[in-house]
């Protein structure tokens, strides 16, 4: 077995953890963490991969998601002290040096934070929002595969207090290895629920009460000139072709008018300039 690396762990987060020192790439305790340049573990028992500094941070302060091990850069550990802290006694924390590490993850840009973390469902989707106080925002996703998209929007959703992100069954998981480092870390912090297709997650948004918002360059309202209602819910497209016409026709439409004939905003951009406008308008303060 490969020894405990109580040098380095001792001044740094005993007795919460001892660092478990990985000195081979083959090490079957860190399987997981294997070539995740060229897979990921969306689907595989509910585990995904969480990287950097920042998403580790999130991913050890929220409720959401359970944290499964660590993988650190042996040089980093004197670094994250305040971050190892919070890690339960019983989450394994292992170690390794550069050169072992890159080998096992297959790429070097991962900044020597790596860690397995297990999804927890939010319960049932229709309960949640019913729960959700009179007034209160979501985000709704129809057919966005883009992993930056998604990711970025997330970011936005948690930013700007998004009480949970819907997604149709043609959306990518947020909790994809990219989608989350874009977010960094948003698609740990706010809920989100898989519902079917788009016209499923319309009726439980009109279920709960929420007045769908479809984003659109079409729209019949201008966002500038919008009074949110107090629940609403912003409903995004996939770049190009946007929101289907049969979609639009069960929505409030709304349009951010752009200069000229320029109509070619992100959806991620949208996104943050939209939810800035549906929680921060005087009449929601």
């Amino acid at each position: 077995m490969p020894p405990i690396c109580q040098p380095i762990c001792q001044p740094i987060c005993q007795p919460i953890c001892q660092p478990i020192c990985i000195d081979r790439p083959d090490d079957p305790r860190i399987e997981a963490y294997a070539s995740i340049r060229e897979r990921d573990l969306v689907g595989r028992g509910g585990r995904f991969i969480a990287e950097g500094e920042t998403v580790l941070a999130v991913l050890l302060r929220q409720k959401l998601h359970t944290v499964e091990s660590l993988f650190i850069l042996d040089k980093r550990l004197p670094f994250l002290a305040d971050l190892l802290a919070l890690l339960p006694g019983d989450v394994p924390l292992y170690t390794a040096s550069r050169a072992v590490m890159d080998a096992i993850a297959g790429f070097p840009i991962h900044r020597g934070v790596l860690a397995v973390g297990l999804r927890r469902e939010h319960g049932e989707v229709s309960g949640f929002l019913n729960a959700l106080p009179r007034q209160a925002v979501v985000v709704a996703l129809a057919g966005l595969a883009n992993h930056d998209n998604v990711g970025g929007i997330f970011r936005n959703a948690a930013a700007f207090g998004a009480s949970a992100v819907l997604l149709d069954d043609a959306s990518c998981d947020p909790l994809y290895r990219k989608a989350i480092r874009v977010s960094v870390g948003g698609c740990l912090a706010v809920p989100f629920f898989r519902t079917g297709p788009v016209h499923a997650l319309i009726d439980l948004l009109a279920g709960a009460g929420f007045t769908v918002l479809a984003l659109s360059p079409r729209g019949a309202e201008t966002l500038s000139a919008l009074a949110p209602p107090a629940r609403a819910a912003l409903l995004l497209g996939t770049e190009g072709p946007g929101l289907p016409d049969d979609v639009l026709a069960r929505c409030r439409t709304v349009s951010i008018p752009m200069h000229g004939a320029f109509d070619s905003l992100n959806v991620a951009t949208t996104s943050g300039i939209a939810l800035h406008h549906l929680t921060q308008h005087e009449g929601r303060r």
